[in-house]
């Protein structure tokens, strides 16, 4: 074949031009049809790119090879040529589950750095194909296929992980279970978040990603799968050490379809049981379904409390007066839409529990306790009465409103460990006995507790985690004044000296529960939820000779506030009073300043933006963390004055929504 330069073909053709000039008679003939378009100019080409994007154009599972075609584009979607680095794994569908094994006998892995590794083909602009030799992969090989490019000492970003193609039903969690409580692993400062993997769709597949390295098979058995850590123990082990109120044993939470693995011998099972143990336990067949078997098993408990929060619910009446002149309300307690008998359940200890406050009310928002006590009688129809004596209250609101506490027995202590129900009733005005619906802002959804903490149980003192911390509210309100902090024994025996114990904030001392330190937590209900999952000091359980114990929201990320807050937080629907604030300071004998109080969003910012510098520019702009009390005549009328929804309202420039991720 002859070969011409650019040059020489181009004298050709206008030789050939010139020729067929000679021939024309000096007469145009008629014009023909219009050309297709040409290809138009060449598409732009860089060799840089800060966000590197991965199309998938077509890939092929070869004897003892895996191709890839695919194009690469920047930020900008301009085609990238230069690519030097891609990256190719395959994770084998065994009898044992998926298997990468790092000796290269299952599935495979290389990249185009290593020798006799993957071979990057430049087939265009922007177009490529990569060639992994994986010795151990046969055209008949199924698994996950991976792919990942850039890097290295180019100026092309590293992609995302990318899972090219997957078999069905390899795995019965999903990303959708896992980000439920991590909701976007690949913002965290968890272990390996830039492996979080998307699809060919440029969604997010978490789970198929992590089973990659993290294979069905541990790598220290016989020929094993890349990591130590399977998924299954990821799951079932590792996430024991969640700190309050997270039962593994509740299947449902991660798995969204029956396991795979039904076999007592197999993976996932051997994680916590040993076979001669569980084999005694249960013998599956085909329609065995683990979590429902988890969910029933009597020890656990987990079923009978389903059914207690499903079938059951309460319902607090109007407060009215009674011929004493006290103040009171029956709670009934319903099955479906049938009344239950209170008393009787009450007597043979069913129900542990039913009680209920009286409070004081104002703005839409809870302000205090205005008594303890109550007298106590049963009606006929089922339902308690509890009435109160309006000489032993304490604020003197305008009005008033009360709630309720009803507790199924389960467990050693049911205030911890049964199944509570909480009521409010509508608000009462005591000038003119004005009955008004019961209206205190709740901006978190009804899930956003139980997600997590997905035992069915209660947080303590018959207060549980439905309806996003409803039952909260009742003591953690806007006058309740509470600590809310972290109880540390006198000794500090939770940490490994007394000065680690002094670093770490707890010195406080504590105001009850028997001796011992606390540290400055949040008052009221948000502010508390803040500081107790994100603040600097109650985010700390203990230390040792490594240093500092977290607690488990460790393992969130904080600036996804979605979690909880799924339809956003809108600053200027927070009414503006204030909240007693005794966990935010100290008086002079190093017990909480309980004539101190914060404007709400300030206390809910400062929760978990703690530095001098944040709290500095709160104050400038009129936030509050120790107004004083004594200082105006009624507390809970008093008028904050900060100004932070002008600038951090969401839409706004700086809005929260900037900062914090309030979608999925």
């Amino acid at each position: 074949m002859k070969h011409f330069t650019k040059r020489r073909l181009a004298f050709v053709v206008a030789a050939a031009m010139g020729i067929a000039g000679c021939a024309d008679d000096g007469k145009d003939g008629a014009d023909g049809e219009d050309g297709a378009p040409g290809p138009g100019p060449n598409p732009p080409v860089t060799e840089v790119a800060e966000v590197t994007h991965v199309n998938v154009i077509a890939h092929a599972i070869e004897e003892g090879q895996v191709r890839y075609e695919f194009e690469v584009t920047n930020e900008d979607g301009v085609l990238v040529d230069g690519l030097m680095k891609a990256e190719a794994k395959f994770a084998e569908l065994t009898d044992k589950g998926i298997v990468l094994n790092r000796d290269g006998k299952i599935g495979g892995y290389t990249d185009t750095t290593k020798e006799d590794g993957a071979e990057l083909t430049a087939l265009g602009n922007g177009h490529y194909e990569l060639i992994a030799p994986m010795p151990a992969v046969t055209a008949a090989s199924e698994g996950i296929v991976w792919l990942r490019v850039g890097g290295g000492e180019s100026e092309i970003a590293r992609s995302a992980a990318i899972v090219v193609d997957k078999p069905e039903m390899i795995h019965t969690t999903t990303t959708e279970t896992c980000y439920s409580c991590h909701v976007d692993y690949a913002t965290s400062s968890m272990k390996h978040p830039s492996y979080t993997a998307i699809n060919l769709d440029g969604d997010a597949d978490f789970v198929a990603g992590c089973l990659v390295c993290h294979n069905n098979v541990s790598r220290a058995e016989e020929d094993g799968g890349y990591a130590t850590n399977t998924l299954q123990k990821i799951g079932h082990v590792n996430h024991q050490k969640f700190e309050q109120d997270f039962a593994p044993t509740n299947c449902y939470t991660c798995h969204a379809e029956p396991v795979i693995n039904t076999s007592i011998a197999g993976n996932g099972c051997t994680d916590c049981h040993t076979v001669d143990s569980a084999t005694s336990i249960i013998v599956p067949n085909s329609d065995f379904d683990a979590r429902a078997f988890h969910a029933q098993a009597t020890n656990i408990g987990l079923a009978e409390r389903q059914a207690a929060r499903a079938e059951h619910s309460t319902v607090l009446s109007d407060i009215y007066v009674n011929d004493l002149g006290e103040y009171c309300t029956d709670l009934s307690l319903y099955q479906g839409e049938t009344m239950l008998d209170i008393e009787p359940l009450y007597a043979d200890g069913t129900v542990s529990y039913a009680g209920g406050y009286m409070h004081g009310y104002n703005n839409k928002s809870i302000v205090g306790r205005e008594t303890n006590s109550y007298a106590t009688s049963f009606k006929g129809d089922g339902s308690k009465t509890m009435c109160y004596d309006a000489s032993s209250f304490a604020i003197n609101a305008a009005q008033i409103m009360a709630s309720s506490r009803l507790t199924f027995a389960h467990g050693d202590d049911p205030s911890y460990d049964g199944v509570t129900f909480t009521s409010y009733s509508p608000v009462f005005r005591i000038a003119d006995s004005v009955v008004t619906d019961y209206d205190r802002r709740h901006a978190v959804t009804a899930d956003s507790c139980s997600t997590c903490h997905n035992d069915e149980t209660n947080y303590h003192k018959n207060g549980g985690y439905s309806q996003g911390g409803y039952d909260c509210v009742a003591c953690h309100n806007n006058g309740q004044n509470r600590m809310s902090s972290r109880h540390i024994s006198l000794e500090g025996s939770e940490f490994a000296s007394q000065q680690a114990r002094i670093d770490a904030g707890y010195t406080v001392n504590a105001s009850y529960g028997g001796e011992g330190w606390m540290a400055k937590s949040g008052p009221a209900f948000g502010p508390m939820i803040h500081a107790m999952h994100w603040g600097a000091s109650q985010t700390i359980v203990g230390s040792d000779e490594d240093g500092y114990l977290y607690n488990s929201s460790a393992e969130l990320n904080a600036e996804n506030c979605v979690s909880c807050h799924a339809e956003g937080i809108d600053l200027y629907a927070i009414p503006n009073q204030y909240m007693r604030a005794k966990t935010l300071g100290v008086n002079e004998e190093g017990g909480p300043d309980t004539n101190i109080m914060a404007s709400p969003i300030t206390a809910n910012c400062y929760a978990c933006h703690d530095s001098a510098s944040a709290l500095h520019h709160m104050e400038q702009n009129g936030g509050e963390i120790d107004a004083k009390v004594d200082e105006v005549p009624v507390w809970y009328e008093a008028v904050p004055q900060e100004s932070c929804a002008t600038c951090h309202a969401e839409g706004k420039s700086f809005g929260i929504d900037k900062f914090h991720v309030f979608e999925r």
